[in-house]
């Protein structure tokens, strides 16, 4: 592991003294980098990475089409400022906070278990807005939902309620 090496005198120094002897010492490091290396090894091995979080979403093949009925269907319209207005049917658009936004999605597929979810996110809206509201329905279990492009019927109707 260690070893000294002592070097041999060479006689006596004028006066009398004798030359004090140099000590050499080397540290053999060979197994402290065994330890680390299998320190290494270890903690490599044993750590949980993160995983990236993905959401799997199943699309329909091609340009299919589904007929519902309007009052089977809740349109989520999301403005450029962040704030999301829902409707159902052909009713006029309300605004909803995103305090309010979870008891609102619960209860309305509690009342209506066919019911599917429309979402409608302005062009200018920001894309987190979209994402949050796609965790909050995976996160209420809701697995009827669709995602459309909002058209200018729709922004006329949000224009009628004083949406921004």
């Amino acid at each position: 592991m260690a070893d000294v090496q002592v070097a041999e005198p060479h006689g006596k120094k004028k006066g009398g003294h004798k030359k004090k002897r140099r000590i050499a010492i080397r540290i053999d490091m060979t197994p402290m980098v065994d330890v680390a290396f299998l320190l290494l090894t270890f903690f490599m091995l044993t750590t949980a990475f993160n995983r990236p979080q993905a959401m799997e979403i199943n699309l329909p093949p091609g340009d299919t089409k589904v007929e519902i009925a309007a009052s089977n269907l809740m349109t989520l319209l999301v403005v450029p400022d962040g704030s999301i207005y829902w409707t159902i049917g052909t009713q006029p658009p309300k605004p909803v906070a995103w305090a309010d936004f979870r008891k609102l999605i619960i209860d309305e597929n509690k009342a209506n278990p066919r019911l599917v979810t429309l979402i409608k996110v302005d062009r200018k809206a920001k894309y987190q807005d979209m994402i949050n509201i796609l965790d909050e329905l995976n996160l209420d279990n809701v697995t009827r939902f669709s995602l459309a492009p909002m058209t200018p019927q729709d922004q006329a109707a949000l224009a009628k309620v004083g949406a921004k």
